[in-house]
């Protein structure tokens, strides 16, 4: 897809400082008019599709009414921190008013303020209209460390949004800024060097899950060195995180392209593709260094072992191709799976957050299979939400069925292919920038 990358500013209109970012030109007037209907859709999802009462994104959506658990209450930390961000997409695209989009966040915020949290962080679930922890599983009914990242995350690039803005928007962003501060990324560290992904008021630490790299929690380890209350020491991400460089053994990789760090996998085959997503909503990957890794060329190599994967089609699967890929964690023909690039993990089950979520990363591969899903099989994958979260041909399987963690990083990062909005957002908070140098990172974001 020919495209070039021009310079602008966002100012008076909606910033009173103003934000560089990247403004990405389409190569036809179609294929802009298809992005922006998909982004528009998908943000529905965090908009009229939200829980009434907390405002926050509903964990699922499921265009039947069929919610076998009778859950259509229950709202999620991260997914709906992934909504925070894409209410300012729905800003800066004109899908709503900055009014609207401020109204709403105050009310998400209010809810954060008076819904269960342990030792600051959320839960990964809440009842929506009470603000009580629903347990996860039976040992996981208090803090999530990981999950509520996700939703500082977004928070802050709300803070950074609305921080130079009129009164009530100022005290927005005071707001927020409360809440990241009373996070105790250093009580998650439960006494070693690593952080944890939860706690429990009633189980302690029963779950005993040290989060080690590679995979989605990446920012959970920068926001702890980031935090300018609760912060973390640099060996916790270097001990926790990269596991003293044992991060870079048996690297990922396939069909000629070789990561550099391991994807928890014995095998070196790639993770879901989500893992190139979650922590780049915000943490913008180009030019991201550090010992361990380039962010942006591991990111565009594991999002191509997908694609390659999709079109060598090694398991002979229906409908795979150059204009149907991705593998994710999503809804599955039997139940919730995470769908990789593997021959034990390659289900026939295509997650079109996958490719979407990778504009970034592949836009010619991205728009090649939003195209035809979007022109060739819309009434079988494309609902009021935008398209369903996940499909298999082989199996001819469609449900109407839709994921606040799946159709969120769609929003986010199409926006960020498309001007660089989070991405500048995020990186421009300066305790960001300390903690990144804090951990020996490097960045166009960070004055050397």
């Amino acid at each position: 897809m020919a495209s070039f990358i021009a310079i602008c500013f966002i100012g008076a209109c909606s910033h009173s400082k103003q934000i560089q970012i990247q403004q990405t030109i389409f190569s036809s007037k179609e294929d802009e008019a298809i992005f922006t209907d998909v982004q528009r859709a998908t943000f529905q999802y965090f908009w009229d599709g939200a829980e009434p009462t907390s405002g926050l994104a509903r964990e699922r959506f499921h265009a039947d009414n069929v919610y076998p658990q009778n859950d259509k209450h229950v709202v999620t930390s991260g997914g709906a921190g992934f909504g925070v961000m894409a209410i300012l997409v729905g800003i800066e695209r004109g899908f709503i008013t900055r009014d609207e989009g401020r109204q709403r966040l105050e009310k998400i915020v209010q809810f954060l303020e008076t819904a269960d949290r342990f030792h600051g962080a959320w839960p990964h679930w809440w009842n929506g209209e009470t603000g009580k922890v629903k347990p996860f599983s039976r040992y996981d009914d208090g803090g999530d460390l990981v999950e509520s990242s996700f939703m500082i995350q977004g928070l802050l690039c709300v803070r950074q949004y609305f921080q130079t803005g009129s009164s009530t928007e100022k005290a927005l962003a005071t707001r927020i800024d409360k809440l990241w501060k009373e996070v105790e990324f250093d009580w998650y560290r439960n006494g070693k060097n690593a952080l944890y992904w939860h706690w429990s008021p009633n189980h302690a630490w029963r779950m005993n899950f040290a989060v080690d790299g590679y995979n989605e929690c990446l920012i959970m380890y920068v926001l702890a060195a980031s935090s300018p209350t609760h912060g973390v020491p640099a060996e916790v991400y270097h001990e926790g995180w990269a596991k003293n460089g044992k991060i870079n053994e048996l690297p990922a990789g396939y069909d000629g392209i070789q990561l550099t760090m391991n994807h928890h996998n014995k095998e070196g085959a790639a993770g879901p593709l989500f893992w190139a997503h979650y922590s780049y909503l915000g943490l913008d990957p180009r030019g991201l260094k550090d010992k361990y890794a380039d962010y942006w060329q591991h990111n565009v190599g594991h999002a191509m072992i997908h694609y390659r994967w999709c079109v060598n089609n090694p398991k002979g699967y229906k409908g795979y191709g150059a204009d149907s890929w991705g593998l994710t964690s999503s809804y599955s023909v039997k139940g919730y799976a995470g769908h990789a690039p593997s021959k034990e993990n390659d289900l026939g089950v295509i997650s079109p957050t996958a490719a979407l979520s990778s504009f970034p990363y592949t836009p010619k591969e991205s728009m090649a299979a939003m195209k035809n899903w979007y022109s060739n099989k819309k009434d079988k994958l494309f609902g009021v939400y935008g398209f369903y979260d996940a499909f298999s041909e082989t199996a001819n399987w469609y449900l109407p069925h839709y994921l606040a963690i799946d159709q969120g990083p769609i929003v986010v990062m199409m926006e960020n292919y498309r001007s660089g909005l989070l991405w500048n957002l995020f990186m421009s908070c300066p305790e960001i920038k300390d903690g990144l140098k804090k951990l020996g990172f490097e960045s166009p974001h960070i004055k050397k």
